[in-house]
């Protein structure tokens, strides 16, 4: 079958005929590559690594779901704390959106997982094993052979290990490393949650990683086509100096620099080419960089005919790096880092949560008005705490049955008791409010819950 051509009008892993051309990019070396390995490398060991750098007796990341616990560097956080979400999804945003109408889709290339486990880790396995682009492709046509069957079955075999361990990985951020191995070691049937959940993302894992792969960033991923919404014309992007490259011919004196040897469409992971201009389907990996300038050198001629810069620079205008896009973008980077840092302000070592237990809304006993509650008091701090919890209301006359002096939760733990509220029947006017308060021993630490007081309705009748 005739190769299929890179063109605007269709993206390349689609034939004519509507079938899959599955793509296999030729491996390439030069500055850039080396540089996205070795901060590839970095990444994936730092994902690896997390779970297990112990900090304050917990994993580095440890979200813990099954006891509504969140350990974070460090910091533990409850399920009343999920609140501080909101402003980590929306700094992860916003940093997303300055970054990449500053320096275009370099997250897509460089520190993406999908990126780092395809080019870093499943094909440089499949190169090892299969050979370069040439002989994967010739493999490809080969027909079915004792040579055929192995190669191809020790790369699926390596490639389903490495999705289980992937799946193992992520879980172990869930449950730890020691709940893992302990897991590791039951019959799946105690754990059958779990084990459908590995089954379930490792096959994820190996269906991306072996058949989807490209797939992935031109269907699936939003942020491509956010890409136009993000950038402009002053953003860095990889293009083609269309100036130096045209004419294209052989190499003499009245062409252009670009000999159309179609290195930097051969090493492309999604199979464009670049000297088309900037295209959805580019996720800034800088291979045709370092593809173009290893051609370069062969011919003599200087580096940058595919290079990082802006579609002004490249059209031999000003690049402007501060912009009101950009401006904006971090305006509001700074603005969501400053709320988020006086939010945090607000996080307690102890959460406190006060509900009303079933039955009747309350209770009627001689002169006293008497409300039942639930009370449960988690300590979130690495050593223990001794706390007081008192109520009191306005007006005054509230008597607290439960929670009488201090107590002491363990580290990490939590206490859950009912506390017994009543009020006398003559100072009741149907607008009582109490409010439940959670103080330390030391009075650093003080959280309120506040709760209706419920009795009859209207004052108490004349005797």
């Amino acid at each position: 079958m005739k190769p299929r051509l890179p063109d605007r009008d269709s993206v390349t892993t689609i034939n004519d005929d509507g079938s899959r051309n599955f793509l296999h990019p030729a491996d390439v070396h030069g500055v850039f590559t080396l540089l996205r390995r070795v901060s590839g490398t970095l990444i994936l060991a730092l994902f690896i690594a997390l779970p297990w750098i112990p900090i304050g007796g917990h994993p580095a990341v440890f979200l813990d779901v099954a006891n509504r616990r969140f350990h974070l560097f460090g910091l533990t956080a409850a399920a009343q704390d999920l609140w501080l979400v909101f402003f980590l999804i929306t700094g992860l945003g916003f940093g997303l959106f300055f970054i990449t109408s500053l320096l275009g889709r370099i997250w897509c290339g460089w520190a993406c997982p999908q990126t780092l486990f395809m080019e870093h880790v499943f094909r440089r396995i499949e190169r090892f094993i299969e050979g370069d682009a040439a002989a994967q492709r010739l493999l490809d046509r080969e027909s079915w052979s004792a040579h055929k069957w192995f190669k191809r079955g020790l790369k699926h075999a390596l490639f389903i290990l490495l999705s289980l361990a992937v799946a193992h990985i992520a879980l172990s951020y869930f449950v730890s490393l020691p709940g893992l191995w302990a897991i590791m070691h039951q019959s799946p049937l105690e754990n059958f949650g779990l084990f459908a959940l590995v089954l379930a993302l490792a096959g994820l894992f190996y269906f991306d990683f072996a058949w989807f792969r490209e797939q992935f960033c031109i269907i699936l991923c939003p942020y491509g086509r956010l890409q136009s919404a993000l950038i402009d014309n002053h953003t860095l992007v990889i293009g083609y100096d269309e100036k130096r490259g045209e004419p294209r011919g052989k190499v003499d004196t009245t062409t252009g620099d670009c000999i159309d040897c179609r290195r930097c469409v051969q090493v492309c992971p999604t199979g464009i080419d670049i000297r088309q201009g900037l295209q959805m389907e580019c996720i800034g990996c800088s291979n045709c960089v370092d593809a173009c300038d290893e051609i370069m050198d062969k011919l003599g001629r200087p580096h940058g005919l595919v290079r990082y810069d802006s579609l002004n620079g490249l059209a031999g205008k000003k690049t402007q790096w501060l912009r009101p896009r950009t401006l904006m973008y971090s305006v509001l980077l700074i603005l969501g880092a400053s709320v988020a840092t006086y939010a945090s302000t607000f996080f307690k070592p102890a959460s406190l949560t006060v509900l009303r237990m079933t039955g009747a809304p309350y209770y009627m006993d001689g002169t006293m008005i008497r409300n039942q509650f639930m009370v449960r008091v988690a300590n979130k701090a690495h050593q223990p705490l001794r706390l007081y919890v008192t109520a009191a209301s306005d007006p005054a006359g509230l008597h607290q049955t439960g929670f009488d002096g201090v107590v002491e939760i363990p580290a990490e733990g939590e206490i859950q008791q009912p506390l017994v509220l009543q009020f006398p029947r003559a100072s009741f006017t149907g607008k009582t409010s109490v409010t439940v308060r959670l103080t330390s021993e030391d009075g650093r630490v003080t959280i309120e819950n506040t709760v209706p007081f419920l009795g009859p309705d209207g004052p108490p009748p004349a005797p």
